[in-house]
């Protein structure tokens, strides 16, 4: 599994989730920083096969109505701390893994869980 963090995402999941021996970028490490567009975050993970994780209700729609991006994790538990959100993918990362068989997923997470995915 692969992961890329939209700018309202801590550092300190990314630092979570390379521990994990996960590959995980922030979106401040694209070129454009927390200045790339929403449509050139879901490219760039589309074509590296990256799951955005993000709290941005923008990227659902992106993904309902685009068809992008293709594996999506949007948390919706607002400002949380860092050890909730570290948490909560402790706790889910195994449901992670099984959607990854799909060809494409959303997963909310929030004080329940929702997911839709879609095999093409």
């Amino acid at each position: 599994m692969k992961f890329i963090c939209d700018v309202h995402i801590s550092y300190k999941l990314v630092r979570y989730l390379t521990l994990q021996g996960l590959e995980t970028i922030h979106v401040n490490s694209l070129d454009n920083k927390w200045y790339t567009k929403d449509s050139e975050i879901c490219r760039f993970a589309d074509v590296n096969g990256l799951i955005v994780i993000t709290k941005d209700e923008d990227f659902r729609n992106s993904f309902f109505l685009q068809h992008t991006p293709r594996k999506l994790i949007r948390i919706l538990l607002g400002n949380i701390s860092n050890e909730s959100l570290i948490s909560l993918f402790d706790k889910y990362l195994p449901l992670v893994q099984e959607l990854m068989e799909n060809d494409r997923f959303y997963l909310e997470l929030g004080d329940s869980v929702t997911i839709y995915s879609f095999q093409e």
